[in-house]
């Protein structure tokens, strides 16, 4: 276990610890976190500085993004969080489509230095992203972590999480239409959480 990690939001004046951590690839070909922001077809046009450049504009405009996890001042993990309105690819999903009619904010990818891996640090962004919600409004977030049946994942197919992680941070299971992907809430704010699954 990390024990000396801190979550911070990502804003303008942290965007260069994101740079830092992400590296000339942008975690992982050219991604930058906007897998689920785009439709595919954009999303592999842009591939690289674009997808840099059109995520930046996003925090630039003062729009939720995500948060990122510090060891001391050393930026080591990133959890992108927002309304999953925002993340157009969930809506496409039939996996991962809407659970209820419910506001939620999603929490679909994740990003942790490789020296850092394995060592309880995406739990923390977990719930250092579940208070950024909270304070942006949020009542409900959810996330959408691999559960593999057989044995360890590689960490090239971790980037949304595994769902020992999220019931460590206390998320409940809500949903699960493939035998690997549950969909996993936890109450943000006050309300109850009450879950009516659509067909």
């Amino acid at each position: 276990m990390a024990k000396s990690v801190r979550v911070r939001p990502l804003t303008s004046r942290t965007w260069p610890d994101l740079e830092k951590l992400f590296g000339p690839r942008g975690a992982c070909a050219g991604c930058w976190c906007m897998y689920w922001r785009l439709r595919r077809s954009v999303w592999e046009k842009q591939k690289g500085d674009k997808n840099r450049r059109t995520l930046r504009k996003i925090v630039e405009a003062g729009k939720p993004a995500g948060v990122l996890a510090y060891d001391g001042n050393k930026p080591i993990g990133w959890c992108a969080v927002a309304p999953r309105q925002d993340f157009v690819t969930l809506a496409n999903s039939r996996i991962l489509k809407p659970v209820d009619d419910q506001l939620v904010w999603s929490l679909p990818c994740f990003f942790v230095a490789k020296e850092y891996r394995r060592r309880g640090v995406t739990a923390q962004l977990l719930q250092g992203a579940v208070e950024y919600a909270k304070k942006q409004g949020a009542k409900i977030v959810e996330g959408y972590p691999n559960d593999p049946k057989s044995g360890p994942m590689a960490d090239a197919f971790a980037w949304t999480g595994f769902a020992s992680a999220f019931k460590k941070a206390r998320f409940t299971e809500v949903a699960r239409r493939s035998k690997t992907r549950p969909v996993m809430r936890k109450v943000a704010g006050r309300r109850a959480l009450v879950v009516r699954p659509t067909p």
